[in-house]
Order: structure tokens, then sequence, then C-alpha cells
């Protein structure tokens, strides 16, 4: 998708352009053609509501700045509700045809497996990165090495907590600014209600590794039903352990256990639930996770999940032109760079073959307008988002900052909703019209 889209950009804007794809040399367990766009998951882009939905806004941006992954949805599109989902096959058709038939396209196929030292470079390769490039890169980055199973935790929005039941406070309330004392958001279990969960985390549905599937657990993210699955004590003794902390709620009563939330983004509208890597099934996920005391009616911003996967730690690694630092004629784009989903990554796609194509014609592109939500998605991986703790994320109007004037709470959330997409809308008009 990401490498699709940045050919297209950077074409349209007068740039010869050549795409290397490796396939159908090399094949992949999850790919079935040498199909550009191919899609290897669902048939769906999401929600198309570019009023209330964040992906749906960044599709509208997209349409706006004649994306050709967009453009060839339309046409390709069957019925989903409100959701634009497509026709798979013919779609990935569409889009190769459309690229060969560029007279600025080139596309030579066969792996490349070394980075390269000169020239105009976008790495759009996705999750499952070839080896010989994925040793490249990590070789480069320091990392030791881009391919695991990553098991992620859940997130969520901030104003879905209730924080009647929940409170603010690190461990010892360590820190020497009362921002940082207060860096956690704490939610309590009693015996009763920690056993009753344990119950649950274990028999809950699990999503199993697909065939072909061979990489380790990342290390240090084991899920939490294998740590379950060690001993009903486990949990309590690791990151639900309840020591250091004071329920203002009930200072008299000591917690059993404690689910631990940090925040995820700068904003402070996103949270994180520390420990909690999971693979269960998205259904399970929210009936076991809403059993923790104040997150009964939590919003998920997204969802956890464990698959094979290969992205690199764009805060630390990238600029804001999405140019790794090290090799700056190289760019990364794509879910590689941290984004989650289709959309997402031709989005990332769209803007370094922009960026890359505005730089080799002397005219660099100035910032995309964070908020738009272009501009929220590459401000969230090149910069946002907490590098330590660095997982992919699907856009959602966690990564926007607060509009003005606007209520709160759920009560409020439709026309805050509004307002980020009306905002986002003027931002980006504005933004393309410069460019």
């Amino acid at each position: 998708m990401a490498g699709s889209e940045a050919a297209w950009q950077a074409a349209h804007m007068g740039v010869p352009v050549v795409i290397h794809e490796m396939r159908p040399e090399v094949k992949t367990f999850a790919h079935r053609t040498g199909d550009l766009a191919e899609m290897v998951c669902s048939n769906s882009f999401r929600s198309d509501d570019d009023e209330q939905n964040a992906v749906g806004l960044l599709h509208w941006e997209m349409r706006a700045a004649n994306g050709l992954i967009m453009q060839t949805a339309e046409k390709h599109r069957i019925p989903a509700g409100g959701a634009l989902a497509v026709d798979r096959d013919p779609f990935a058709q569409s889009v190769t045809a459309a690229l060969v038939a560029h007279p600025n396209i080139t596309v030579e196929y066969g792996a490349i497996d070394t980075l390269p030292e000169d020239g105009h470079w976008i790495i759009a390769t996705g999750p499952l990165t070839s080896e010989g490039l994925g040793k490249a890169i990590a070789s480069e980055t320091g990392a030791e090495s881009l391919a695991f199973f990553d098991a992620i935790a859940p997130i969520l929005y901030y104003d879905s907590i209730d924080m009647s039941r929940a409170w603010m406070q690190s461990r010892y309330d360590k820190g020497e600014t009362e921002e940082e004392r207060t860096a956690y958001l704490n939610c309590p279990m009693d015996k009763a209600q920690y056993e009753a969960f344990i119950d649950a985390l274990l028999t809950a549905e699990k999503t199993e590794f697909h065939e072909g599937e061979t990489a380790g657990y990342f290390d240090g993210c084991l899920p939490i039903e294998v740590m379950a699955e060690r001993g009903r004590e486990t949990l309590r003794h690791g990151p639900m352990k309840p020591v250091g902390l004071t329920n203002p709620h009930q200072p008299d009563i000591k917690p059993w256990a404690v689910v631990q939330l940090r925040r995820d983004n700068a904003l402070g509208t996103l949270y994180n639930i520390v420990g909690f890597q999971t693979k269960m099934k998205y259904g399970a996920q929210k009936e076991v996770l809403r059993m923790i005391p104040g997150l009964e009616n939590a919003s998920f911003a997204r969802l956890g999940g464990i698959h094979r996967n290969t992205f690199i730690n764009s805060p630390t690694l990238l600029d804001n032109q999405m140019r790794l630092r090290s090799r700056p004629h190289i760019r990364f784009a794509g879910q590689i760079t941290g984004v989650e989903g289709y959309v997402e990554s031709a989005a990332m796609g769209l803007l370094a073959g922009r960026m890359a194509a505005a730089e080799i014609l002397g005219a660099p592109l100035a910032d995309p307008p964070q908020d738009s939500a272009m501009g929220a998605l590459i401000h969230h991986i090149t910069g946002g988002a907490e590098a330590k703790t660095f997982q992919p994320m699907n856009v959602n109007f966690g990564l926007f900052r607060p509009v003005d004037g606007l209520k709160g709470g759920r009560r409020g959330r439709k026309d805050r909703y509004k307002a980020y997409t009306d905002r986002a809308k003027a931002a980006w008009s504005d933004w393309l019209a410069k460019s």
C-alpha cells in the first residue's frame, strides 16, 4: 500500500520512479500473488465516515491529495455498511495496472537485501520485510532483530476511564515533580475481583499463530495469558503488583492487585495498560478488560494483539520528513514506520512520495499540519509517541490536539469529533494548496 501510493504521488509530481517488488520471485506465507497493493488480511479500509471517524477523515484527506489507493478502492467498492470495503483481487490488479501504465514509473522485480548507498529511496516493505533487508535495517539502526511475534497491549481513551474508582500515582510517589509523581493511572482490585479476572483470562479465546510464522516473542513482552498460565499469582507479583500505592478513594484498604495505565502520547488523551500485552481475541479482550474496576466503560483506541511484525523505532530514527537520520537519502513509509492498517500505511506512503519528490525538485515541503489526520499521524510516529514504549498505532482522535471551547467527556464526543474533522479538512486543504 505505502510503496504503491508513494510511487504514484512522486510520479504525478514529474519525478521518474522505479518500484522494486520482490514478489513473486520471493514469496511470503501471507501473499498469494505478485500484484502490488495485495490485501493480505481483510478487504476493508474501515469506516468511511469523514465527520465522526479518524480513519474516515484520513480517507477524505487522501482523496483530496489524488490518492491512488482511495481512487481505486472507490472503483472496486462493495457493500459494507458504513465501511469502505473492496473486491480485493480486482483492487490489487487495478493498482498494479495503473502504476505499470504510468509513464514515469518502472517496476523491477527482485529482492533488495542491502541499504542503498546513494540516490533517493523509500523503504515501504510492510510487516513482512525480507530477511536480508531486515538484517541490513537492523544493522544500521542498532536493533538486534526487527522480526518477532509482537504482543501489544491495548490502548484506551482517557476520557472513558472512571476516575471515581481510579487514581493517579507513581509507585512510592517516585519523581521530582508532581507530573512524575502522578505519571501512572491505577485501577485497584480486591482478591475476589482478581481471582475472577484470572479465571476469565485463562479461559478467554486466544489468537493462534498462522502457519509459517516461526519468530519468537518480543523479549520482555510476553502476553498476560502466558504469564497467568505460569501461576495464578504471577501477574499479582508482576505488572499487577499493588506495592507502593495508596488508593485515595479507600485509603484504609490495601488493594490485592493493581492494574496500571501509562500515558501513551504527549497530549494525555491515550493510555496503555502497562504489561498487558495480549493474544486474546478482540471480543474477549473487551469483556475481560472491562472487568477491571474503572474500565467498565472503557473505549479502546487500539486493542491488543499478536502477529509477526517488522517496524522501526521511528521516534528515534526518523526526522520529520520521514528520513532515516543516519542516512537521509533513505525514507521509510508504511507499516514499517509503526503505523497500523492499510489506510495509515498508504497515507504515510503518500507523504513520503510527495516529500521525496519535492526534495528532488528542489522545493522541500512544509511539514503537514498537525491538526490534519496525516499530520497527527506523522507527528505521532516521528516524535509525539514515547520512544521507549513505541508500538504500531492506528489513526484515532486521541492523536489530535484538543479543540478549545468544547465539552469533555462522552456527552460532547460527537461535537468534538466534528470539530476535529472540520479543523483537519481546513488545515489539510490549505497545506495542499501551498504544496
